[in-house]
């Protein structure tokens, strides 16, 4: 077999991945649980100038209510100790629940956060609250991003708080319902400049139309996906949860791709494009490429998806 899922992550090595997110997201948690919660605040107020974050609907928050109700009811102080144990990943109740959750989930439970911060509900940023020195520079890099990767930092922010599923002896993760599919009727069909591979073309309007099912079978049964800044999920089953727990709704908008032979079958191809997400909308598209390795099946043998350094590498189709 010429290529591991290793060996697979190297295709087209020129691609320049947006890797001041990581960097900036390390910072972030280097930053005291305080200063964690208030770089929030003062990120989403900043973002709101500019980007408008959707509400959530009711399926991403059901499984939220009720520890949303829970913190609701308690006393600005306890509110703020919750918030710094979810900052500190402190072993509580609530963090246990929290860690439990997809990202939409996450992303809803802060949502609705803010939102009651904003009316008073929730213990606010007290006034004159002044960032220290290191979170004002988190802060101010942020500015400094691109949209697409100012989301998705603000997205990685929430993510791991809670308590470390590591350390739970076991879990169930609690998602909300899968999107059904789109109708067959209200599909819409992707064209790529460079690019008329079926396989490549069927995974952008597969995961369109949220048809997960369908769009699994496009991999080898030893496939595998690298979403941004992660190690590879490998096998089908993992791809699949991954599809249904973190792509929901997506809307993919390739624009141009170059594909080349390789050795024993295989084929490479890349593709760039953007990317909006249910969360932000049609207002702000992630710069994005994929990297496809093909096999002599003309499956997907390994996909990896980079957030781009800048718009200049939806360009950057070299090898």
């Amino acid at each position: 077999m010429p290529f591991s899922i290793d060996s697979a992550r190297n295709i087209f090595p020129n691609t320049l991945s947006a890797d001041a997110v990581p960097a900036l997201t390390a910072r972030f948690n280097q930053l005291s649980a305080e200063d964690q919660l208030a770089w929030i605040w003062f990120a989403y107020l900043e973002m709101g100038k500019t980007v408008t974050v959707a509400a959530p609907g009711a399926a991403n928050m059901q499984f939220a209510e009720p520890t949303l109700n829970e913190i609701k009811k308690m006393s600005f102080q306890k509110q703020s100790q919750v918030m710094c144990d979810l900052a500190n990943r402190a072993d509580t109740p609530i963090c246990r629940t929290y860690a439990t959750w997809t990202p939409n989930i996450k992303l809803g439970f802060w949502y609705r956060l803010g939102e009651w911060m904003e009316q008073g509900i929730v213990a606010p940023i007290p006034e004159g609250y002044k960032l220290s020195a290191n979170a004002n520079a988190v802060l101010q890099t942020l500015q400094g991003l691109d949209s697409g990767q100012q989301i998705t930092v603000l997205r990685n922010t929430v993510l791991d708080m809670g308590f470390d599923t590591a350390k739970m002896s076991n879990f169930t993760r609690v998602s909300e319902p899968v999107a059904p599919p789109t109708e067959m009727s209200k599909r819409t069909k992707v064209a790529i400049a460079g690019v008329t591979n079926p396989t490549v073309l069927e995974y952008m309007n597969l995961l369109n139309a949220n048809d997960f099912d369908e769009l699994i079978k496009l991999f080898a049964d030893d496939g595998a996906l690298q979403p941004p800044f992660k190690r590879p999920i490998v096998g089908k089953d993992a791809v699949l949860k991954f599809f249904k727990e973190e792509c929901p709704n997506l809307k993919l908008a390739p624009e141009q791709g170059i594909s080349e032979p390789v050795e024993d079958g295989y084929t490479q191809i890349k593709v760039t494009g953007k990317v909006q997400t249910p969360w932000f909308g049609a207002a702000v598209g992630m710069n994005m490429s994929w990297r496809f390795l093909l096999n002599s099946e003309n499956k997907i043998f390994f996909v990896a998806i980079d957030l781009l350094a800048s718009p200049k590498e939806l360009l950057n189709l070299a090898r």
